[in-house]
């Protein structure tokens, strides 16, 4: 008895093993995620863009134009990349007691990250 197997939009079918592949999951790392820092009533503007330079490693014009962007807008994308990366820098902006979620990007970047550079994080601290 043979079986037969519907195939999605998203899928191939593997000629080597007669498996199907989903698209998705392969191209699913590939997505970009963003790293959002939160105005909160708590640390200083100052203590801010100084996370912003230590963590980041970004210019002390850049850290303070993110930080104002946070207390003007109430948020800002600091950083994006794969998923893994940008949820390694929001547990970290909690250990420094920032307010940082983790979004799936969209379009464009209304933040200040760079991709492949500082807004990756050098994942230092201090």
């Amino acid at each position: 008895m043979t079986s037969s197997v519907a195939l999605g939009p998203d899928t191939q079918e593997s000629i080597q093993t007669g498996t199907a592949v989903s698209t998705d999951a392969l191209t699913a790392p590939d997505v970009p995620w963003n790293l959002v820092i939160w105005n909160d009533p708590v640390n200083l503007m100052s203590y801010v863009s100084y996370v912003f330079q230590s963590y980041f490693g970004y210019s002390e014009t850049k850290a303070n134009k993110l930080m104002l962007e946070v207390h003007r807008k109430g948020r800002s994308i600091v950083a994006h990349g794969s998923k893994e990366q940008v949820e390694q820098h929001a547990v970290a902006m909690h250990g420094f007691g920032l307010w940082a979620t983790v979004e799936k990007a969209t379009g464009g970047d209304s933040g200040g990250g760079k991709s492949g550079g500082p807004g990756k994080g050098k994942g230092k601290r201090g």
